[in-house]
Order: C-alpha cells, then structure tokens, then sequence
C-alpha cells in the first residue's frame, strides 16, 4: 500500500472494517501488522487505536494490545434511546432545508432497495441505509447533530451488521424510510419525525424479539 496514504484515510479504513465486522469482535490488532500493512511507523498507528478506543471501537489494553470492541447491547440500549429522539429531530429539520438534489439521492435509494435480495444485498442495504440518514443528517442544516448522529450511527450500523441472521425480508428498510421520503416531500415535519422514530423502534423491537 502506498506510503503516501494518510493518517485520516487509514482511520476510516479501520473503522469501517470494524463497522462492517472485518474485524470481528474481540479480535487483536497488533500494531506492528496493521503498520506493516500500510507502511508506516507503529507512532501513526498507536494514535488511531486511541482514537478508535474513544470511538469505542477498539479497547486498548495495556501490555496486551488493541482489542475490537464487543458489542455491548447495554450501550446500544442508550445509544437508541438517544437516536430515537435525534434521528426525527434531524429528519423534521430536513423538510425545510433539504435541496431538490438530495432529494433525488434519497429517491434512489429508496429504488435500490426496491431491486435487493436481503439474503444477496444485506451488507449493500445497510450501506445504503446510512448513506439516506447521511443525507437527512447533512440535510438538517445543524453541523452538531450531524456529528453527534455520524458518531452515534457508527454503533447502530455495525449492529445491522451484526443482525444479518435476523432479517428475512427488506421491508424494514422500504416501508418506513419510503415513508420518510414521502413526508419529507409533502413538506410534513411531524410525519417525517414519526417515520423517522418507526424506522428505529422497528429495528430495536426486532432485535428484541430475536435476542430475548
């Protein structure tokens, strides 16, 4: 891999192996590997096990290593008590300050999902997934709720990733957000905030039924 390749972009690269499950829960990370990988220095690599650690991604442990987060359900339990009151806020602020552009962003996804096998393109789902709440975030007009849903969403997607053996059908990712899409369309800010929440209880009530 090339030497030029920046500190940030290595960071994202992790994270999204994390995100995605590449890197499974309670895997090592050795920092000699992951430098060697990318050709630099152990000093680089040492400063984004720390900022993934408070990601709450990695867990450094002192003279063993970079551990991969478990998956913590009591954590996510607080995470979705938060998503659910900001992930709606975000939404109801978009109704008003979304663009024509973003709107057809969001069309098309709605149309990929349309076109998924879930047992085929669960992974492309989820991505898709976070790029329609990327959008309503960056279209909430509010830098601080996008960074503390972008932080947030993180968690929440590598759970979808994690739920893959749950889900046999992709109407958890059409039904609500088609509504979203919809309410955001027609100008509606409460009916855009309440999809919004449905699309987020109707995750946390199925994984509720599965692991209980």
């Amino acid at each position: 891999m090339s030497k030029k390749i920046k500190t940030e972009e290595i960071y994202d690269i992790l994270k999204r192996r994390i995100i995605k499950l590449d890197y499974e829960p309670g895997e090592v990370l050795n920092e000699v590997d992951v430098a060697d990988e990318f050709n630099i220095s152990r000093t680089p690599i040492r400063k984004i096990f720390h900022q993934l650690s408070t990601d709450k991604l990695l867990n450094i442990i002192p003279r063993f290593g970079a551990q991969v987060a478990p998956i913590d359900f009591m954590y996510m339990k607080s995470v979705f008590e938060v998503t659910r009151i900001l992930d709606p806020f975000a939404a109801k602020l978009a109704v008003d300050r979304i663009t024509d552009e973003q709107v057809k962003e969001l069309e098309s996804i709605i149309d990929r999902f349309k076109t998924y096998d879930i047992d085929v393109d669960y992974q492309k789902a989820i991505i898709d997934d976070q790029k329609f709440h990327d959008i309503i975030f960056l279209s909430s007009g509010n830098p601080c709720l996008q960074e503390i849903l972008l932080g947030l969403h993180s968690h929440t997607e590598r759970l979808w990733h994690y739920s893959k053996r749950y889900f046999d059908t992709m109407d958890l990712f059409t039904d609500s957000l088609s509504k979203v899409l919809k309410a955001i369309k027609e100008k509606d800010r409460d009916r855009a905030e309440k999809y919004a929440r449905e699309h987020i209880d109707d995750f946390v009530d199925k994984i509720k039924q599965e692991l209980l």
